[in-house]
């Protein structure tokens, strides 16, 4: 068994579509504008859609979607992590495009991490080893 997809509730799929791929840094793996349907991929991975884990960038159209990015979101709680190799430069890189952040990057026993805000909604960790 492998992880084949994972969605994170986003205001406007079409605008996260953009800021995950052209400012994360994330491939498209499938748009679908006339249904409203954006999925991005890990850019380090190999082969075609059936290798690529891909993450749906789902509508929060309905209230338990928005309810519960609303809730995660008012609370400052991170919906979803992303794995980097160097938390410290994607944090510069990113406050350079002026991505928004909740602190510096901080440093405990599990490794050095970050939180964004996406600007569609959600808080983005990154994490590295």
């Amino acid at each position: 068994m492998r992880l084949k997809m994972c969605s994170i509730h986003v205001k406007d799929p079409a605008a996260a579509h953009q800021f995950y791929t052209e400012t994360l840094g994330f491939e498209t793996l499938m748009v679908m504008p006339e249904y409203n349907l954006y999925i991005v991929k890990d850019p380090g991975s190999h082969g075609g859609s059936s290798a690529s884990v891909g993450v749906l960038l789902e509508p929060s159209d309905n209230p338990i979607g928005a309810d519960y990015m609303n809730g995660l979101h008012d609370a400052g709680i991170p919906a979803i992590v992303f794995g980097v190799p160097d938390v410290r430069a994607e944090y510069k890189r990113l406050t350079a495009q002026g991505v928004n952040f909740q602190a510096e990057p901080t440093e405990d026993p599990t490794g050095i991490s970050a939180v964004l805000d996406d600007g569609c909604g959600n808080f983005v960790q990154l994490h590295q080893d």
